[in-house]
Parts: structure tokens; sequence; C-alpha cells
């Protein structure tokens, strides 16, 4: 059936599913809504988390917060706007991995009880993010913008690229919506394109805009190839785990770049 709405509407429409699937950020009721193909706007979600994010930090670095306090504040709100969904995820694919059978992973990580290294994965998770903020200075708000963009970005490389290991589950339906790798290209257009904001914002930051796109790319592909090698492939609970896991390496890398003074 031929679509109803016109191209802008429905972009709309769209980014409205994704933002309700990935996200608790109260949106009104809508409609006729496809969660089919959410996975597709992954990264955008991520563009409007993270700049939620930086408006959040801004709005506390004005009202004199302290940069460690922020920095914590900061994390806690990342958690509660994606509804600890990707955590979640992280934290039971921490606890499959440390299985020693690798037949029974799957099944503890379809167990709803946190483990102790889910625990664990969920604390390293929270302390690197907490860290790595608290040792960034410029710009902020768009290292934020960056991280979420290319957490999102890696679970989309990882539906492409690796097989999916469940007939069912929360993210069986992304791998009709990513088949090709084509699909790819608008969200890492969006994330060179953030990169590339930093120049302009300041002309002699042209290696630390570099680096971004390098570390986010390198680390984003990496996580989805660790975690196939691992386990033989994917599952809702790994693209979690990707989202989660990128976003904080990166954060790390982005404060050994801007130490180095690039």
């Amino acid at each position: 059936m031929a679509n109803q709405y016109p191209w802008w509407k429905q972009l709309l429409l769209d980014i409205a599913a994704s933002v309700i699937f990935y996200t608790s950020i109260p949106l009104p009721y809508v409609n006729g809504l496809d969660f089919t193909k959410v996975a597709r706007l992954a990264p955008q979600v991520g563009f409007i988390i993270g700049g939620i994010l930086g408006l959040f930090d801004v709005s506390m670095n004005y009202l004199s917060v302290p940069t460690l306090t922020r920095s914590a504040l900061v994390v806690v709100v990342w958690i509660a706007m994606t509804g600890g969904l990707h955590l979640d995820g992280a934290m039971d694919t921490a606890d499959g991995l440390a299985v020693g059978d690798p037949k029974r992973r799957l099944e503890v990580m379809a167990d709803s009880a946190t483990g102790a290294f889910g625990a664990m994965a969920a604390i390293a998770l929270m302390l690197l993010k907490t860290a790595a903020l608290t040792d960034l200075d410029k710009n902020r708000w768009l290292a934020l913008m960056a991280a979420c963009g290319w957490g999102r970005w890696g679970q989309q490389l990882a539906i492409v690229r690796y097989p999916y290991l469940k007939p069912t589950g929360k993210g069986a339906f992304h791998k009709y919506a990513i088949r090709l790798y084509k699909d790819l290209l608008p969200g890492l257009f969006l994330m060179v394109s953030l990169s590339g904001l930093q120049i302009l914002l300041d002309k002699e930051r042209l290696f630390f805009a570099l680096g971004m796109i390098l570390a986010g790319s390198a680390i984003a592909t990496l996580t989805g190839a660790w975690f196939n090698y691992k386990l033989g492939g994917h599952t809702g609970d790994t693209y979690g785990a990707v989202v989660e896991w990128t976003e904080a390496l990166f954060l790390c890398v982005l404060t050994a770049l801007e130490n180095h003074g690039l």
C-alpha cells in the first residue's frame, strides 16, 4: 500500500516511534506508529539524547554545580532518559559472558535476575562515564552528543554485520530494518558532520575532530566485533552492551585527546 503521508511527516512519525522505543522521553500519543524500523534512526535518537544531556549539563554549569557532581548528575539523567534499556542489556551480557559453558550463555542472559558480573559491569560503565566527563573541559555537550550517536551507530553496524542468535526477542525485528551497509550511511554522515561542528566552533581543534571520527568509528566497530567473537552473534542484550561500552570508551578516548592538547 502506498505511503499515505508526505515524506517529511513520515520521517517525523518514524523519529517519534524511535524515541518512544529507545527512551523514556514523554511524547504525546500518536496513532499508527511503525516500530519495525526504529533501528534505522538509532543514531538520530542518540543525537537527541545527547543534545538534551548537553543542555542539562550547560544548565548545571550555569548554576555553578561543581564538575564532578555535574558529571554524576548527567550520568544519572542519561540512565533515566533511556529507561536503563541499554544498561540492562550490558548487565545481562556481562552475566552471560561470565558463564564458562558457551552453550548456557544465552540462557543466563535471558534470566531477568542480575548477577555479580552484571552489577560490576554497570558500576564500571557509570564510573568510566562520570570520570571521563569530569576530565573533559571543552564542549562537553558536543562530546555527549557524539558519544550517544556513535554508540547507536555501533548498534546498527552489529545488526547488519552479525547474525541474530534468537528466533524472537526485542531485537529480532531490527535485522529486518537494517539489511544493507548503505543503511548505515545516514547515521555515519550525521556523526561525521557533528565532528565537523567541532572545527567550526574552534578551528584549532581539527585534529581533535578527526580523532573523534576515528575513535568513534573504531570503538563502535570493535565492540560489536568483540561480542560477536565471544558469542558467535548478537542479541538485543548485546546491542545494548555495544551502545553502553562504545559510549563509555569513546568518552575515555576523548579525555586522552584533550589531555594531549589536540
